[in-house]
C-alpha cells in the first residue's frame, strides 16, 4: 500500500540542496560561533524559510502550496539537519510542531488561511504548550482563555498564563498558545507582535545555543474567536496527543542524527591517531567499547525509525506507543554515541575545536524534550501492559513465533535471539501481572525499556533480512548489515533477561526462592548459547565501518 509524502528524487534533491547550503553556510566554524555566542541564526533561517530553498515547505500539505511530505520525508530532512547542527533542527521542528495544531484541529477555512501564510511568508512558529509548574503534564496548564462576549455570543479570547521553554518564543512570528477555555484546554492562535504577549529573556542553555529558547509571559491577551483552533473548546488535548506519533518520531531522527555525527568523528579519528605503533581503528579495547556498540544501537534505531514512519505515512492509526519507543531508543543511542565520541578523542574531545563536546551537550536536550525518556519509558509499558491484559499475552508470543519463522527462512539475521528478547519480555510482563508488581512504579518503567529493546531488535532483524522500506539502506557499514542485526538482538535478550531478573527478584522478600524457576522461564541457558560469535561478528562490523571510513576520507 503506497502512503503518502515525496517521491524519491524530490526527498533527495530537497536533503542534497540542505546539504549544499550546510557545506557553505553552516560550516562548523559558524556553528561553533552560533554556539558560542548563543545567538540564533536568524539571517541564515530566514534563507531556509525563503523562496530559493523553501524547507518548511515539506511540512505544509500541497493544497495549501507547500510539498505535503509525510513521515518518512520528514525524518530524512530532520536527521540531515541533526547531523550539522541540532539547534538549528530544533529551530525548524519548532515551526512543524506550531503547525501541528492547525493541521490535525483547524477548520477547513483556517486551515487554508493559516498553512497558506506560513507557506507563503516563510513564518516563524512557536508551540507554547509547557508550562512552568506543569512540565510535560498537559492536562495540569494554568494558562487561562476568558470569553469576551458581546450580545450573548463569543467575540474573542482573553489569554492570562505563563509559558517555560518555548522554542523561537523570542522570534517566532504565530505562536500555538494551548490555554483552559471554559470547555477545557483549546489551542489559540496568537501572532507575535500581539499587545501583551511579551517574551522573557532567552534561556542560557547547556546545548543547542542557536537554538531560541524563551520563558512566555501573557497579560490579558486579546484574540479573536476566529483564532481559536477549531472553532470549538476542549480539543487541545486531542490535537496534542493526535501528533505525538509523528513528533517523537522526528525528535528520535535528531538523536540518531546527532549520534550518527558524533560517530563519524570518532571514527575518523580512530583511524588517525596511531598509538603503540598502530592506529586506534584496529584496537579491540577502542572499537568494540567505544565504536561498535554504539554504531550497531543507531543503525537499529533508523530501522525502526523507518519502519514506524511508512506506517505513519499509510495512515495507520494509534501509534503514539511506536512514536515513543523511537525516540526512547534513538535518542539514548545518540546520547550514549555522543558521549563515547567523546572519549573517543581523550583529551581532545573535551576541547571546543574536536567538535564532539558541543554534540554532546546539544544532543542531550532529545532525551528531554517532547517528552523525557521517563516519560517515554512509562508511556511504553502503559499502552503495552493494557495490550498484554487485552490479548491475554498473546502480542510477545505471536511476535517470538514470527522472529521464529523469520530465523528458519534466514538464519543469518540474529532473529532466533530476538525470539529470544520477546519470550523474555512476555515472561516478565506476565509475572508481573500474576504478582501486581506494576504497582511498584520502579517496575513499570523498567518494562518500558525492555519492551523497547526486543521490539527496536525484532525490527532491525526484519531489515536485515530485506524485509523493510524498499529504500533502506544503513548509514554504516551496510555491507555488515546482518553482524549488526545479530549483535542487537544477542544484546536485547541478554539487557531483557538482566532487567526482568532484577525487577522481579527484586520484588520478592529477602530469601525467597525461585531462581531456578525463573531462570527457565527467561530461557537464561538459550539466551547464553545465543552468545557464541559475538566477538567474530564485532569484529567484523569494526572492519567495515573502517573500511567505508577510508572510502569516504
Amino acid at each position: 500500500m503506497e502512503g503518502k509524502g515525496l517521491d524519491r528524487e524530490t526527498l533527495r534533491m530537497l536533503v542534497g540542496t540542505f546539504e549544499s547550503f550546510a557545506k557553505h553556510k553552516l560550516t562548523a566554524k559558524v556553528c561553533r560561533e552560533f554556539d558560542e555566542h548563543d545567538r540564533f541564526p536568524s539571517e541564515l533561517i530566514g534563507e531556509l524559510l525563503g523562496p530559493e530553498i523553501g524547507l518548511h515547505l515539506l511540512f505544509i500539505p500541497q493544497e495549501h502550496g507547500g510539498l505535503g511530505g509525510g513521515a518518512f520525508d520528514v525524518y530524512k530532512v530532520s536527521e540531515a539537519m541533526a547531523r550539522v547542527d541540532l539547534g538549528v533542527a530544533t529551530a525548524f521542528l519548532a515551526i512543524f510542531l506550531g503547525t501541528d495544531p492547525i493541521v490535525v484541529g483547524a477548520t477547513e477555512e483556517q486551515r487554508a488561511h493559516w498553512m497558506r501564510r506560513i507557506a507563503e511568508e516563510g513564518l516563524i512558529v512557536a508551540y507554547a504548550v509547557t508550562e512552568p509548574l506543569a512540565g510535560s503534564e498537559l492536562s495540569a496548564i494554568r494558562t487561562r482563555a476568558e470569553r469576551v462576549m458581546e450580545n450573548g455570543a463569543v467575540k474573542g479570547y482573553r489569554i492570562n498564563g505563563a509559558k517555560q521553554f518555548i522554542t523561537n518564543g523570542g522570534v517566532a512570528q504565530l505562536y500555538s498558545v494551548l490555554a483552559m477555555a471554559p470547555e477545557g484546554p483549546s489551542f489559540f492562535l496568537v501572532e507575535g507582535g500581539t499587545s501583551g504577549l511579551n517574551p522573557g529573556k532567552p534561556e542560557d542553555k547547556h546545548g543547542i545555543r542557536s537554538s531560541n529558547t524563551t520563558p512566555l509571559s501573557l497579560e490579558d491577551v486579546q484574540v479573536p474567536a476566529s483564532h481559536l483552533i477549531g472553532g470549538v473548546e476542549g480539543k487541545g488535548l486531542i490535537h496534542a496527543q493526535s501528533v505525538f506519533g509523528f513528533t517523537r518520531l522526528m525528535v528520535a531522527a535528531f538523536g540518531l542524527g546527532g549520534g550518527v555525527a558524533a560517530m563519524l568523528k570518532a571514527i575518523r579519528y580512530s583511524r588517525e591517531r596511531v598509538q603503540a605503533g598502530s592506529p586506534l581503528s584496529e584496537k579491540q579495547a577502542y572499537t568494540h567499547k567505544l565504536i561498535v556498540p554504539h554504531v550497531v544501537r543507531l543503525e537499529a534505531a533508523r530501522a525502526y525509525i523507518e519502519e514506524i514512519a511508512v506506517r505513519l505515512d499509510r495512515g495507520e492509526p494509534e501509534l503514539q506507543t511506536e512514536g515513543a519507543i523511537a525516540k526512547l531508543v534513538a535518542t539514548e543511542a545518540g546520547n550514549a554515541a555522543a558521549d563515547a565520541a567523546v572519549g573517543a578523542h581523550g583529551g581532545y574531545g573535551y576541547t571546543k575545536e574536536y567538535e564532539v563536546e558541543k554534540i554532546r551537550r546539544d544532543v542531550r536536550i532529545t532525551t528531554i524534550y517532547e517528552g523525557t525518556s521517563e516519560i517515554m519509558q512509562w508511556t511504553i509499558a502503559r499502552d503495552r501492559w493494557r495490550t498484554h491484559l487485552q490479548g491475554r499475552g498473546e502480542l510477545y508470543q505471536k511476535l517470538a513465533a514470527s522472529l521464529e519463522g523469520l530465523h528458519r527462512e534466514d538464519p543469518e539475521v540474529g532473529a532466533d535471539s530476538a525470539a529470544l528478547a520477546a519470550r523474555a519480555v512476555y515472561e516478565a510482563v506476565e509475572r508481573a501481572r500474576v504478582g501486581r508488581l506494576t504497582r511498584n512504579q520502579h517496575v513499570l518503567f523498567r518494562l518500558g525499556e525492555m519492551i523497547s529493546r526486543a521490539e527496536v531488535a525484532a525490527t532491525f532483524c526484519r531489515y536485515a533480512a530485506g524485509r523493510g522500506h524498499p529504500d533502506y539502506e544503513a548509514f554504516f557499514a551496510p555491507g555488515a548489515l546482518k553482524a549488526m542485526a545479530r549483535i542487537c538482538a544477542r544484546e536485547a535478550a541478554l539487557d531483557v533477561a538482566s532487567e526482568a531478573i532484577r525487577c522481579l527478584r527484586g520484588c520478592e522478600p529477602a530469601g525467597a526462592q525461585g531462581a531456578a524457576d525463573l531462570d527457565r522461564a527467561l530461557g537464561i541457558g538459550s539466551i547464553h548459547a545465543s552468545c557464541a560469535g559475538l566477538l567474530s561478528d564485532m569484529d567484523q562490523v569494526a572492519r567495515a565501518i573502517n573500511e567505508q571510513d577510508a572510502q569516504r576520507a
